[in-house]
Parts: C-alpha cells; sequence; structure tokens
C-alpha cells in the first residue's frame, strides 16, 4: 500500500515540477484561479448575488458549500493525506537524491491534510450547483428548439469542464495537492452538490432545525477529534510540517487550520438560519421589484467586500476562532435580512419624496 501510494505521490511530485518548469508563464493564471476558487468568494460573491435573484438557489449554495467543506474535513482527517510541499521533503522514495525542485508560492502553505483537496471539491459543489440551476431556469423556456437546447447545455458544460481543470491544475502547480487529491475532490463536490439538488426541506427548515444541525455538525466534529486523540492520533500532525517545510513562515496562515474552516462554516449556516428567520427579511420580502433586488446586489457586494476587509487577531487563538465564526455568521445574516431591509426603506423613502 505504501509502495503505491509512493508512486502516486513521485507521479503527482512530477507533474507540478513539469508544470512550475513548463508554464511558468501562466503562474499569475494559476494564482488566481486558487484565490477565486476559495470558498471565501462564494459566500461574499455568489451567494448575494444569487439569493436576490433566486433566493433558492442562493439558499442551496450556502448548504452545498457548508456540508462540502465540513465532510472535506473529515474526509481528510480520515484519509490522512499528505500535501507535495513537504511530502518531497521526508520521503524516502527518491533514495538517490534526484528530488525534483518544487516552487512554492503563498497560497501553497495549506496547513491541513490534503485529501481530497478542498478548493476542487467546493469549486465543483458550488459551479455544479449553478450550472444546473441555471439549466433548469433556461430550460423552462419551452420556445427553445432542440438545437438550441443542446447548444446551451454544452456550452454550460464545458464551461464547468473548464474551470474544474483549471482549479485542478491550479492546486497541482502551486504543490498544493497531488493530482488524485484534486480528482477525488471534483467527483466528492459533484455528489454533495446532486445530493442538495434532490432535497426541498432545506427551503423551509426553521430556526431551531438550523440551530441543531449546526450544533450537530459542530458537536460531531469535535467528538471525532477528541476521540481521535485519546487513541493516540494526532489530527493537527501536518500543523508542524507547514511551519517546517514551507519557504516563507508568513504563508502559514491560521485561517487555514482545520478548525479555522469548521467554525466559518458553522458560523455561516448558523448565520442563514437567523437571516432567514429574522423579523428583518420577513418585512423586505414584500419588496419584489428590479430596482430592489438590484440595489442589494450592489449594496451587499459593495458592504461585503469593504466587511471582509476586516482579519480577527491571530495573537490569541480561541479568540480568532470566536470572531471568525462571527463574522462568517454575520455575512448571511446580512445578506439576507439587514441589507434588504435597509434598501426596501431608502427605495421607499426615496417613492415618497417624488410624491
Amino acid at each position: 500500500m505504501n509502495t503505491a501510494m509512493d508512486v502516486m505521490h513521485g507521479f503527482g511530485v512530477s507533474t507540478t515540477h513539469y508544470l512550475q518548469t513548463n508554464y511558468k508563464d501562466a503562474q499569475g493564471w494559476f494564482l488566481f484561479v486558487s484565490f477565486a476558487a476559495d470558498l471565501r468568494n462564494t459566500f461574499f460573491v455568489f451567494f448575494p448575488i444569487w439569493f436576490h435573484l433566486r433566493e433558492s438557489v442562493g439558499i442551496r449554495l450556502i448548504w452545498v458549500a457548508v456540508i462540502g467543506d465540513w465532510l472535506n474535513l473529515v474526509f481528510k482527517w480520515i484519509l490522512f493525506g499528505e500535501r507535495p510541499y513537504w511530502w518531497v521533503h521526508e520521503t524516502p522514495y527518491y533514495s538517490d537524491g534526484a528530488a525534483p525542485n518544487i516552487e512554492q508560492f503563498p497560497m501553497t502553505c495549506e496547513t491541513g491534510p490534503g485529501s481530497p483537496s478542498g478548493h476542487a471539491m467546493g469549486a465543483a459543489g458550488v459551479y455544479y450547483t449553478m450550472i444546473t440551476s441555471i439549466l433548469t431556469i433556461l430550460l423552462k423556456n419551452k420556445e427553445l428548439s432542440n438545437s438550441n437546447n443542446w447548444f446551451v447545455r454544452g456550452t454550460l458544460w464545458t464551461f464547468f469542464w473548464g474551470v474544474q481543470v483549471c482549479v485542478c491544475l491550479s492546486r497541482v502547480f502551486i504543490a498544493a495537492h497531488f493530482p488524485h487529491q484534486v480528482v477525488a475532490g471534483v467527483i466528492s463536490g459533484m455528489i454533495v452538490a446532486e445530493a442538495f439538488n434532490r432535497v426541498q426541506w432545506i427551503y423551509r427548515a426553521s430556526l431551531k432545525k438550523y440551530f441543531y444541525i449546526t450544533l450537530f455538525l459542530l458537536t460531531f466534529a469535535l467528538g471525532f477529534y477528541l476521540l481521535l486523540k485519546a487513541l493516540g492520533v494526532d489530527l493537527l500532525w501536518t500543523l508542524e510540517k507547514a511551519k517546517k517545510w514551507c519557504v516563507n513562515a508568513e504563508w502559514v496562515h491560521l485561517d487555514t487550520t482545520p478548525f479555522a474552516s469548521l467554525l466559518r462554516n458553522m458560523g455561516t449556516l448558523f448565520g442563514l438560519g437567523l437571516g432567514l428567520h429574522s423579523p428583518l427579511y420577513i418585512e423586505s420580502k414584500k419588496s419584489t421589484s428590479a430596482p430592489f433586488r438590484f440595489g442589494c446586489i450592489i449594496t451587499s457586494l459593495l458592504l461585503l467586500h469593504l466587511f471582509d476587509s476586516f482579519k480577527p487577531p491571530t495573537h490569541t487563538v480561541p479568540l480568532f476562532y470566536l470572531l471568525s465564526f462571527c463574522k462568517s455568521a454575520t455575512v448571511p445574516l446580512a445578506t439576507v435580512s439587514i441589507i434588504p431591509y435597509l434598501v426596501s426603506g431608502a427605495l421607499n423613502a426615496h417613492s415618497k419624496k417624488q410624491l
């Protein structure tokens, strides 16, 4: 088993070395793709746009992103995946001392286990949800001919797979993942998205259900961690490897640790539940005009961009985790209830002035 994994890892390192050597001019593109594929952009960009255009799609995006990333965390704790940037320095696979030289980048030094790729899994789940939603909306138009129908499907799925290929190549290029890890991420993300395409209860879930699900996911992950720790399994083994082998200590970020990811996701899900059951949301639902929706999208994107510039202090780890949870909860809460309420009030005030 170890020999087979060494061969797979060796192939992955060779692939990274090949991409870095032969496609060095594409470095800027690969770095941008890794940045764009981060789930943060789902919460701060895709969710506000979709929620105010088609509420059900926005809600489904949050569930797919949060549950997918939670499953990714559990899978990583079970699979114990290595990462190329540290494996290449520690493995005895290169017994002749001819290990390829692997370059590192600011986004290389992820601190969690590597399998499956979180970026690939998140991008696959989010884009699968958006593509299938667009297809459902467009193909309801009975005026589309069969040829146009196939053209629309072909174009959208080509775009989907183009995004996945770029994300996978990007993660391999920066030495954050091996090829088999990004492939596993894409497959896992599509399965999660397809599962949520088939459920309806998430659109009418009560606040109590949001609370209980958030609590269950949090306690399950913490309980799983404590159980394995009691059995002598250190699930934070990768943090030391990241600190040891990252060429720049400033590239090792606390927000890439498993618990930071867990609390961000739990905060986002709980914040969505709070927003959907807020009196402000109920009041703002009375407004359905195009100017209202457009105003909500623009205002959300601007305010959330400013809000994202706030970075919780990292000198105290528990405080960092607490503030990360609160920040993540505020994003959907503001998008769903506070911002629509303010935009609705501004538009109503403007209408009264004109009268």
